[in-house]
């Protein structure tokens, strides 16, 4: 499996990454041609506060991006995501001597000197924006999870933790503090891997990270194992010390309120030779993707209880979180309506679904939608479900109880045809190129 520097290499090397040449500001500068150039992966050597510092984004703003990296054609990696989660496998433990992330320890702790995006004016601080938090429990091992961090001073952040898994360990810990390492830099497969939510808790993340591609792991002193090739490995405490977070941008492009949330001390930083930043933009395509990508698995699960299931597609239109189109062969009449509260199933936080045939394109949003033009009554084939428990994340959701209403359409043909074709005409292939 390469690591995450091979494949920014990899990307400079045949064209696809835009870099930098000029002085940038980590101030505001670097996150605007970030969001400018939002879809191609970005690098830059120059930037003005930390010279000499490297920083890549963008990096896995696409789907077709992400598929080169795991070796699979696009329209493969949900099942190859939903058979790493139902077949997980254990990573391979090396010794610290061939950990390149433990090649340098930084004497002193002063998180000024990494380059950390401060993102857009309204934003409360610089942030961390890529890092997975690795924690440990005695009994149920170890979590693997993203949690954006606001620096808050030298060797301080303060974190959104949600009431899940981490927020479950610090309580079984006592609720005081906990150790935890924090990653910066991995490859695809951890990253993936840490933004799944199986609901299982003690599920180890790096073992369905090791069954999407071979994954290296190195043991902290803290007994918490780590990617041994990332680029940044960060020992820190969560501590009951708390401190107002935010405002930050969420997946919705939209701010998220200020919450007070627990203060992150920062022990020691571990890292390569040369380390390369990874800065993930709010709110844009590789947010977008890393989050909602490991949602598509679910989907298909839940949808394959009731019907074949040939593809998902949670849409970066609809925050790559609220919106998805589903595939499906249909057999009977009633398996759009049945996959329509499947996916509902799958995914607690989706909004609005559309399951549509096999001729449809699910990447294409004008194939969706001439299938919901040509194949939709909306007196027939529309599911609303009123009262639902929906996300933080949806703006137009009740801000105290997230209560929202969500929505289902069957874009599917009839199985018995009537009235006018349900299929678009076919027409020859031709290579016009011949002809020219």
């Amino acid at each position: 499996m390469k690591s995450f520097r091979e494949f920014v290499s990899e990307l400079k090397a045949d064209g696809t990454l835009v870099e930098l040449k000029k002085p940038v500001s980590k101030h505001l500068e670097l996150a605007g041609a970030l969001h400018a150039l939002d879809g191609k992966p970005v690098l830059t050597a120059h930037v003005k506060e930390n010279p000499g510092a490297v920083v890549a984004g963008n990096v896995f703003s696409t789907k077709d991006i992400i598929a080169r990296y795991l070796g699979c054609k696009k329209g493969e990696l949900v099942a190859k995501l939903a058979h790493a989660i139902d077949h997980p496998t254990q990573p391979k433990v090396v010794e610290k001597k061939h950990a390149p992330v433990l090649e340098i320890t930084d004497s002193t702790v002063d998180l000024d000197t990494l380059p950390i995006l401060f993102h857009a004016p309204k934003d409360g601080g610089p942030y961390f924006s890529s890092a997975v938090v690795v924690s440990k429990d005695k009994e149920l091992g170890q979590n693997c999870s993203f949690h954006r961090m606001m620096q808050i001073g030298k060797d301080r952040m303060v974190a959104r933790i949600l009431h899940r898994h981490l927020d479950e360990f610090i309580a079984r810990a006592g609720g005081k503090s906990l150790d935890v390492a924090i990653v910066i830099g991995a490859p695809i497969n951890f990253l993936l891997a840490s933004a799944v939510s199986t609901g299982k808790i003690g599920v180890d993340e790096t073992t369905i990270a090791n069954s999407l591609a071979p994954l290296d792991v190195v043991e902290l002193p803290n007994g918490i194992r780590v990617p041994a090739q990332a680029e940044y490995v960060l020992e820190a405490t969560i501590t009951d010390e708390m401190h107002d977070e935010g405002p930050f941008i969420d997946l919705t492009e939209t701010y998220d309120v200020v919450r007070s949330q627990r203060v992150v001390k920062i022990n020691k930083i571990h890292h390569r030779q040369n380390p390369i930043y990874h800065a993930l933009l709010p709110g844009a395509l590789e947010h977008k993707l890393l989050m909602g990508m490991p949602k598509e698995p679910t989907i298909v699960l839940e949808v394959n209880k009731v019907a074949k299931c040939t593809g998902v597609n949670i849409t970066p239109g609809g925050t790559s979180w609220l919106h998805a189109v589903v595939q499906i062969d249909k057999k009977n009449e009633d398996d759009g309506k049945k996959a329509i509260e499947a996916a509902f199933a799958g995914h607690k936080s989706l909004k609005h679904v559309v399951i549509v045939d096999t001729d449809i394109d699910i990447y294409s949003p004008d194939s969706v939608e001439w299938a919901i033009a040509t194949r939709v009554q909306a007196d027939k084939d529309v599911v609303i479900k009123s009262k639902q428990k929906g996300s933080s994340l949806d703006p137009s959701a009740d801000p105290h109880t997230y209560e929202t209403a969500k929505m289902g359409l069957d874009a599917t043909k009839p199985m018995v045809a009537h009235g006018k074709n349900f299929s678009k005409a076919e027409w020859t292939k031709v290579d016009v190129g011949k002809l020219m």
